[in-house]
């Protein structure tokens, strides 16, 4: 019975996740957190960071991580299958319609109003992912931590002002937080 749950519950999200990896990310947290109590939403916070750092796109990563965690190696075979499945449909089918119909005027309009669902979608994530990041932590005043949000901002400073490397700037955010665990 758990395998058709993680069969259907990614074939939904890759059904569902118009846009990419990003897109993905509210329909993962809706099914893993949410519907089915697999996660909470600290881990599922884990989770989306561990997917974004491991090579992979991050719907495949995610469904491997949840199914191992719910079923084992079969969990992570059936999940990651689930999430692809509704792709490989998708693309073959859009790869002939647009071969077809490529020089018709009407596709590019449609393509242009699928913009906006997408970055509202990514807007979404993010912002639930921000709020859950800076309302745990040790150094809290107000119920947000402090020792967060400066680290965001420290961390989006040197992203865009000095173009440092977003690896080097991610790993220099974990170092920094453990060490204002330790301290604090």
């Amino acid at each position: 019975m758990i395998y058709l749950e993680l069969l259907w519950s990614f074939i939904q999200i890759g059904l569902f996740s118009i846009g990419g990896g990003y897109a993905a990310i509210p329909l993962i947290q809706t099914q893993t957190v949410e519907i089915h109590n697999w996660l909470s939403m600290s881990e599922f916070t884990d989770l989306v960071t561990i997917a974004e750092m491991t090579p992979g796109p991050i719907a495949v990563n995610s469904a491997t991580f949840v199914g191992i965690r719910i079923a084992g190696l079969p969990g992570a075979v059936i999940a990651t299958i689930g999430v692809i499945l509704p792709s490989i449909f998708i693309v073959s089918l859009l790869a002939y319609i647009y071969r077809k119909y490529k020089s018709a005027k009407g596709l590019d309009s449609i393509l242009s109003c699928l913009r906006p669902a997408v970055v509202a979608l990514i807007a979404s994530a993010g912002i639930a992912m921000l709020i859950t990041a800076v309302s745990t932590g040790e150094v809290m005043m107000y119920g947000i931590s402090i020792t967060s949000i400066v680290i965001f901002i420290l961390a989006f400073f040197c992203l865009r002002k000095f173009k440092f490397n977003p690896i080097l700037v991610m790993v220099a955010c974990g170092i920094i937080n453990l060490i204002v665990s330790f301290i604090f």
